[in-house]
């Protein structure tokens, strides 16, 4: 872990989305120095699946040390944010650091994503940030220490990161070019610069989008605190940089960094926007624990895969059971492409459940696509669904967080080809 220097007492951090997740663990960290955070959020009353409002998030801010400000903002509306920054000034006389946290996702492609979910994610992610930006500029321009932080990609044109959900890596990489420009207009006067992991960050927010069972390839959303806080103690002319946090904090020389995972020991999951290439994707999830190309040291030929794909429903119906059945309770069509091109159905919710050649009688919670010979993988342990997602190989339609749940099956399947 970082340790605290102090340098940041007394100094005021304005943080959008701050109530929770990442935005609320760069909050605490400042506390420790005795910060003063303005936490600039949406939710004032409970969330019936998100836990932590404004208010639950100030009072851990004050037993930390700092001093909080709780403003309902939804960074989409100039009024409330003109009206939040308007109130952290006569509070705690200016704005010092603001932290670019607010963010809106939906991993889904161009004709799944509502324009609704469209406009969300540009009105949060980049109009938010720069609306933010433009009305806190005037106190930062003021302030000695001047820091805009943004929590946005390294700015990476790979086709990859863009042919499963453009609309979120237009929105994400809109804050990205924030810094890039802001970072330029403002140089000597304001530092302006951008956070993301390495790895997947374990929130409410991701067990929401994967599971509970996907934290265990996550790390905690202290190792972003603490390259945040890092990042924010250094002088103004550190600015226009895209910052990792691993790399940051190895470089700050902290050694372990198995001290941020939820399980350590536990491959992790990388995040998204990182490789240059499918390739380079795919080779570093193998390292992150995915399965690996090569069997025995031989490339695995893909027709004895593609042949396999009937055998693999006939080992997966064997494995039904009832708490195969209780536990997932939804319905997968499967759409593969390859040598045994065709639709499939595998029923966990309803009566006994059972697998099929076709569309299910009922509209399935997920339709998932690929080829037979990853669909193969996948099923005996060679290919891990988030994996195979994230580097473009699956394609996902319908409830994200059911089909995470398949990872968790599969391993009780252990369907052994």
């Amino acid at each position: 872990m970082l340790p605290n220097t102090g340098k940041l007492a007394g100094v005021t951090l304005f943080i959008t989305g701050a109530s929770r997740g990442i935005g609320k663990a760069i909050a605490l960290k400042a506390a420790k120095d005795g910060a003063n955070i303005v936490i600039a959020a949406k939710t004032a009353e409970p969330h019936p699946k998100l836990p932590g409002t404004i208010f639950t998030a100030a009072n851990e801010i004050e037993a930390a040390g700092g001093k909080a400000l709780p403003c309902i903002v939804d960074v989409r509306d100039e009024d409330q944010i003109s009206e939040a920054v308007k109130k952290a000034v006569n509070t705690f006389g200016g704005i010092d650091i603001l932290v670019n946290n607010a963010s809106a996702i939906s991993l889904t492609n161009t004709l799944d994503t509502p324009m609704k979910k469209v406009d969300l994610m540009m009105g949060i992610n980049t109009r938010g940030t720069y609306l933010t930006s433009k009305i806190c500029i005037p106190y930062l321009k003021k302030s000695k220490v001047a820091h805009i932080l943004n929590l946005s990609p390294p700015l990476n044109l790979n086709p990859v990161w863009f042919k499963n959900h453009c609309a979120y890596t237009i929105a994400k990489y809109g804050m990205s070019m924030c810094v890039l420009g802001m970072a330029e207009e403002f140089k000597g006067e304001i530092a302006v610069n951008a956070l993301w992991p390495k790895t997947a960050i374990h929130t409410a927010a991701m067990d929401m989008l994967g599971g509970s069972e996907v934290q265990k390839q996550c790390r905690t959303a202290d190792i972003m605190a603490d390259a945040a806080y890092s990042i924010l103690t250094k002088a103004k002319d550190f600015t226009g940089n895209f910052i990792i946090d691993e790399e940051l904090l190895k470089n700050e020389g902290v050694k372990d960094l198995e001290v941020y995972a939820v399980s350590p020991g536990h491959p992790l999951l990388p995040d998204f926007f990182l490789d240059e290439s499918p390739e380079a994707l795919t080779k570093k999830m193998e390292n992150y624990g995915a399965s690996a190309t090569f069997k025995d040291g031989k490339a695995q030929p893909a027709a004895e895969a593609t042949s396999q794909v009937g055998e693999t429903f006939k080992i997966i119906e064997k494995s039904i059971n009832d708490e195969a059945i209780k536990s997932t309770q939804g319905v997968y069509q499967f759409v593969l492409s390859g040598a045994e091109e065709g639709t499939w159905y595998l029923d966990l919710k309803n009566a006994k459940g059972g697998v099929g050649k076709g569309e299910p009688a009922i509209k399935a919670d997920v339709v998932m696509s690929m080829s037979c010979e990853d669909f193969v993988k996948m099923f005996t342990g060679n290919l891990k669904p988030t994996m195979a997602f994230m580097s473009g190989k699956l394609k996902i339609k319908g409830d994200l967080g059911m089909a995470m749940k398949l990872e968790k099956l599969m391993g009780r399947m252990n369907a052994k080809l």
